[in-house]
């Protein structure tokens, strides 16, 4: 886990996670409403797209990112330098879980750290933690774990 680190944009706090619907996406209640959650600079291999093959190592990103945030609770960044809501309608947000020692960790940063995500920047801008999202898939693909290990490049 990507612990050390903290939120540094405009935050939603303890918001429950209702459920994963694949590697970078969740609902998550905000406010009393059910919020679909896009995770902001990452990309992970598709599972549940209409009319798209499930994609090599999409399922074992669905079921790692089901098993992290099963019950939890979570914090939600926004960052400045993007749209707070893409084009279908999902919120987009990097997402924090309290860690057992009390800090925090930033689960988009854990995927690309994990080879459960690539780093993908869209549209213009930068995300803020993207330097530390490429570092992350840079030293993933190196050393073959996970999507870089398991599928073809």
């Amino acid at each position: 886990m990507a612990s050390g680190l903290s939120p540094r944009g405009p935050v939603v706090t303890d918001a429950p996670v209702l459920r994963v619907v694949d590697g970078d996406t969740i609902h998550v209640l905000v406010a009393g409403r059910d919020t679909t959650v896009r995770l902001l600079g990452i990309n992970t291999p598709e599972t549940v797209k209409p009319g798209s093959p499930v994609e090599c190592f999409g399922p074992e990103a669905s079921a790692h990112m089901k098993d992290a945030l099963k019950g939890q609770r979570v914090t939600l960044e926004f960052d400045d330098s993007q749209d707070r809501v893409d084009r279908y309608g999902r919120t987009l947000a990097f997402v924090w879980l309290t860690a057992p020692s009390g800090g925090m960790d930033l689960v988009n940063l854990d995927l690309v750290a994990q080879g459960f995500a690539y780093q993908r920047q869209y549209g213009p801008n930068p995300v803020s933690w993207q330097p530390q999202l490429e570092s992350a898939q840079r030293a993933a693909r190196s050393t073959g774990i996970g999507l870089w290990g398991a599928c073809p490049v």
